[in-house]
């Protein structure tokens, strides 16, 4: 089976748009911007819907677009949080910061029970998945009302609606963590 697979392309593709994002909204071609972050979230959808139809699931795209993923909301949220911007919508820093932690402390736990107790397999939790979509609708509507130059309240229900979930999925993937240790 190829390593490089359509799906595995969709999530390097991915990545590649990130730069594009990041240089389009400093530079506030905010239209263009959303509408990368939108291409990167089709491929998103795409990837993982064109490697269970084809059946070419591989352990590169198993690590690869969760990384993608990761990379690109992070980096969304930390452009958005940026101060100099002159964005009429802006990320809190505190939150940035928490969904940074979260993700730290997920991979920082992967790695300490990989090295203590042996390899261990982590899926994905519904609340992970839902933090992502969530995540993902932040970006959009930050992103859209700051192409709109329009304060919206909507900004603040998405802002605490990923704090809220950050927190709810850091700590179930701790206290999933903790069983898998304790199951051993």
């Amino acid at each position: 089976m190829a390593v490089i697979t359509l799906a595995n392309q969709l999530t390097l593709l991915r990545m590649l748009l990130i730069p594009a994002f990041v240089i389009l909204t400093v530079y506030h071609f905010l239209g263009w911007a959303l509408v990368i972050f939108i291409v990167a979230g089709v491929t998103d959808m795409l990837d993982g819907v064109i490697a269970r139809w084809s059946n070419e699931r591989t352990n590169v795209g198993a690590w690869l677009d969760p990384a993608a993923d990761k990379l690109l909301l992070l980096t969304a949220f930390v452009v958005l949080t940026l101060p100099d911007l002159d964005l009429t919508n802006r990320l809190p820093i505190w939150l940035t910061v928490v969904v940074i932690s979260r993700d730290v402390i997920i991979v920082l736990t992967v790695a300490i029970i990989n090295l203590a107790v042996g390899p261990r397999t982590f899926r994905p939790s519904v609340f992970g998945k839902v933090a992502t979509a969530i995540y993902v609708v932040t970006t959009v509507v930050v992103m859209s009302f700051n192409y709109l130059e329009q304060e919206s309240s909507f900004v603040d229900v998405c802002i605490y609606s990923s704090l809220v979930i950050a927190l709810i999925s850091g700590l179930h993937y701790i206290a999933h963590a903790a069983r898998v240790v304790n199951q051993r």
